[in-house]
């Protein structure tokens, strides 16, 4: 075997011993399982990101500017998780039945391919992208981000390095929506 496909094959390994290890740990109070399941549908679609957004919106200047550059990121990071990446690596979401997820934290299981977590990562986007503008809503979107991604995690649909992808994948793609408006906005006053 190769040293990529070794490294690889280990990686898969340790993704899979995280995801039994999260499965295997007993919540501390069934409010926990209940909040995280809710957290995890509520972010179908980013409709906690467009409510921020929406909210945001309604301010004139730069809470504006937020809102429109945390849905472009959004946008961005969605369409390249769910069309792009899931069709091009198609990995199988997890088996949370032999993983012996509880009951308690399901949620419908998606038909689509498990990496990357597209929920995190229009999350991040959004939260990487708005942060830029309000700083001072960097850190709770960002915290609500990792939250949205854990609840992938703790519901079953994921595998750990799924989210972390996610996360990587959405922080990116609002670095390049942001990198590509200020390349437009220097041309347009140039």
């Amino acid at each position: 075997m190769t040293p990529v496909g070794t490294a690889l094959r280990a990686l898969v390994a340790l993704d899979q011993a995280v995801y039994a290890a999260v499965a295997a740990a007993p919540s501390p109070a069934p409010a926990l399982d209940s909040g995280l399941r809710r957290l995890s549908v509520a972010a179908n679609r980013s409709r906690i990101s467009f409510t921020v957004a929406g909210l945001l919106a309604l301010a004139p200047g730069r809470p504006r500017r937020a809102a429109l550059l945390g849905v472009l990121a959004l946008g961005t990071a969605s369409v390249t998780a769910n069309q792009l990446t899931k069709t091009l690596v198609r990995r199988p979401r997890p088996d949370r039945v032999a993983a012996e997820v509880p009951a308690t934290r399901h949620i419908p299981m998606p038909g689509s391919a498990s990496f990357p977590s597209g929920h995190t990562a229009a999350a991040f986007a959004f939260a990487t992208a708005v942060g830029s503008q309000l700083p001072l809503a960097a850190v709770p979107l960002t915290a609500l981000a990792g939250c949205v991604g854990y609840s992938r995690v703790h519901t079953g649909v994921h595998y750990p390095g799924d989210v972390l992808a996610g996360a990587l994948l959405g922080a990116g793609c609002a670095g390049v929506v942001l990198a590509a408006v200020r390349r437009v906005g220097s041309a347009l006053t140039a």
